[in-house]
């Protein structure tokens, strides 16, 4: 696992984790543009974002010895029937760096912080097969925007019991 993501740190795999900076935007959508489908800000998920910033705090980043940016993950604010939850990704690893556990790490280190912020719940569209390491699991009666496959709509409870009584359409984030 990364150490803390207050400073700098670098890992086994010789790589530091940074918390995404303004200056940063760019090179983080260059590593989602090669790592995604060119239609990827078509997806029901990227309206969810529209307008609202991401959580500064979830926006984590790996670079290698050399500096080039080799992964990125971001977290976003939307709400569930109302109520407040964080929607994951995207999460991208650079094809010539892919294997090398860089987006579970990511994934995991992200989750830990989003529990300390204290947030109670998380979303995700994805692989149930793959996301289930992390506690991802289908949620019932969430809807996200279409067209998105319901069968690929994974929640997380960051807090025991938080996905109770919590359902509806996905909606975005606003005060």
């Amino acid at each position: 696992m990364l150490g803390p993501c207050s400073a700098s740190s670098r890992s086994e795999a010789g790589v530091d984790l940074i918390q995404e900076k303004a200056e940063d935007w760019w090179e983080v959508e260059a590593l989602y543009d090669l790592c995604f489908a060119p239609g990827r800000s078509a997806l029901s998920s990227y309206r969810l974002r529209e307008g609202v910033p991401p959580v500064a705090e979830l926006c984590l980043c790996l670079r290698d010895r050399t500096g080039a940016m080799v992964a990125a993950i971001r977290q976003w604010p939307v709400r569930v029937g109302g109520a407040p939850c964080l929607l994951l990704g995207p999460v991208a690893v650079h094809p010539t760096r892919q294997g090398e556990g860089m987006a579970r790490d990511l994934i995991a280190r992200s989750v830990a912080i989003a529990r300390d912020l204290g947030w109670e719940r998380e979303l995700l569209v994805g692989d149930e097969p793959y996301y289930r390491r992390f506690g991802f699991r289908k949620v019932p009666g969430v809807i996200m925007p279409p067209p998105t496959n319901p069968d690929r709509v994974l929640g997380l409870e960051l807090v025991e019991g938080a996905w109770q009584g919590v359902s509806g359409a996905v909606t975005r984030y606003t005060d």
